[in-house]
């Protein structure tokens, strides 16, 4: 047995080519941004417009009682 076997004799099976881990960062990215796109075009629920609301109306409050 040769102890000293380069790497074009070592099977291909247990080895990640750079062609593959291209592949799957293009992969990545692209459910990535389809996932992003999908959340930008969600609508706000009304719930959190409301607390919006309320924040603005409580710093309104707080910056005229500061006067």
């Amino acid at each position: 047995m040769n102890a000293n076997k380069s790497l074009s004799d070592v099977p291909d099976k247990g080895r990640v080519r750079r062609r593959d881990v291209r592949n799957a960062e293009s992969e990545i990215g692209l459910k990535l941004r389809a996932l992003y796109a999908s959340v930008q075009e969600e609508e706000i629920p009304v719930r959190f417009l409301d607390l919006l609301e309320k924040l603005d109306e409580a710093e309104r409050n707080h910056a005229q009682s500061s006067k």
